[in-house]
């Protein structure tokens, strides 16, 4: 920069070198970085441990019983092997729903790598927790590997059985669409159109 820009305060005044030498905006976006991408493996996590918890329990206190009234009838708890998508749409794709989890884990470790945004990460992080719970089930559970049933036991009353995996990649889309409505781009960048 000289002496003429940093006298008159232009835009690259931002862009300029710390006098330390540590390098300035690569140490900034090196940490901004490895913020936001701990916050989507700490939310990935939780939304994977809840929903690997959860099912270990259900699996084991409820499987073979009555289902449990939570609400009344408008909300139970009832153990259902589900082998296809939402709504048990699909059973016999089973390999094909696999390869899409497993896609949509690939997509979001290579979207983590210019993620600066938190609302992002959180989102990302929801998407990946439930993408690994459910995918957890499809590798681990019978009747076999890629081929195994995912536990559902949330039962609404008039509404599919889902689980917290499922609940977590709602949310996670829910937010994706709210963020890309306001024009929030991962990379935290803010467009208006």
């Amino acid at each position: 920069m000289t002496e003429v820009e940093r006298t008159i305060g232009t835009p690259d005044e931002a862009k300029e070198e710390p006098a330390d030498g540590s390098g300035g905006d690569d140490a900034q976006t090196a940490s901004r970085g490895r913020r936001r991408v701990g916050v989507l493996i700490s939310v990935a996590a939780l939304a994977y441990a809840l929903d690997l918890i959860s099912k270990l329990i259900v699996v084991e206190s409820l499987e073979q019983h009555a289902p449990i009234r939570v609400i009344g009838t408008v909300l139970q708890l009832d153990v259902v092997r589900n082998r296809g998508a939402a709504f048990g749409i699909g059973e016999a794709l089973t390999i094909v729903l696999t390869a899409i989890a497993a896609v949509v884990i690939v997509v979001i470790a290579r979207i983590a790598r210019r993620l600066y945004s938190a609302p992002w990460a959180i989102a990302l992080g929801l998407l990946l927790g439930g993408a690994f719970g459910n995918l957890t089930d499809r590798v681990f559970r019978s009747p076999g590997v890629f081929q195994g049933a995912v536990v559902d036991f949330i039962a609404p009353t008039h509404f599919a059985v889902f689980n917290l995996a499922d609940s977590a990649i709602v949310c996670g889309g829910i937010l994706i669409v709210i963020l890309s409505f306001r024009g929030l781009d991962p990379d935290g960048t803010v467009h208006r159109d």
